[in-house]
């Protein structure tokens, strides 16, 4: 894929989250399913980092458990982050000795994940916060169909186990969207005529799909097969461990994989 067709539709993307941010969230106010059974299997104490972290609700989950440890949370949209720590408990009023609380910690930060320089913000982020710089776990829940092109998505996930090295047993989990399997998503379905662009300049699997919350918008979206999610896990040092389906009516709106870092 041409860079100017990765910017264009990232550019689409980053319109929409920044039009749509309250809306948005206002959809994504319990977790999914197959997040929830998840989280059953974290370890009761450790390092969890959240690419594409949104409005927060994996870290008030997470805290509402009980669950012990220290959790960041990374989104390029500032407004979903604001969301975050506003609505949810950010972190300079994460107090141990509160009820509740339980020890742990969260940092919300703001960062690309199409940028090489994420990784960079993440370092200074845990630096500033004292925070240590490796995860046992990485969750990435409905990101990576966000990510238009194969390189640039292997790129990301390289980046993330960067900050999984010497951690014995690190994993991780993500979810990617199969709207398809949905028939009321089929009338989602647009023309990449209406962003200027042709079929022949996006991968196959690249969806353009409208948004009717609020308003009009539109987002692009990549629909993954379970090999194909399996192909990258290998290219960027993990081994996928399983696979299932769950979310949305007939339990098969999302797609999951679960990695063991190698």
């Amino acid at each position: 894929m041409q860079s100017e067709v990765i910017q264009k539709l990232l550019a689409i993307n980053q319109e929409f989250y920044q039009t749509f941010a309250l809306q948005f969230s206002q959809t994504r106010q319990r977790l999914q399913p197959g997040v929830r059974a998840i989280l059953e299997r974290l370890p009761e104490q450790g390092n969890i980092l959240d690419l594409g972290c949104g409005n927060g609700w994996l870290w008030h989950s997470l805290r509402d458990r009980g669950w012990v440890g220290k959790y960041i949370g990374l989104d390029s949209s500032p407004e979903l982050l604001d969301i975050a720590t506003r609505q949810v408990v950010p972190q300079e009023t994460l107090d141990p000795s509160r009820p509740g609380n339980h020890g742990s910690r969260a940092v919300f930060l703001q960062a690309d994940l199409a940028s090489p320089t994420w990784p960079d913000v993440l370092s200074r982020g845990l630096s500033e916060a004292g925070m240590p710089a490796q995860f046992d776990v990485i969750l990435t829940f409905a990101v990576l169909h966000h990510l238009p092109g194969q390189a640039l998505r292997l790129q990301v996930l390289q980046n993330a186990r960067r900050f999984q090295e010497g951690i014995q047993g690190a994993w991780m989990c993500l979810s990617v969207w199969q709207f398809l399997n949905d028939p009321r998503w089929h009338a989602r379905i647009q023309s990449w005529q209406a962003v200027g662009l042709a079929e022949t300049q996006v991968e196959s699997g690249d969806y353009l799909l409208d948004w009717r919350h609020g308003g009009s918008g539109l987002r692009y979206v990549h629909l993954f097969q379970e090999a194909e999610l399996a192909q990258l896990a290998s290219e960027a040092g993990y081994l996928p461990q399983e696979t299932y389906y769950s979310d949305g009516t007939g339990g098969r709106l999302s797609l999951y994989q679960v990695w063991l870092a190698q």
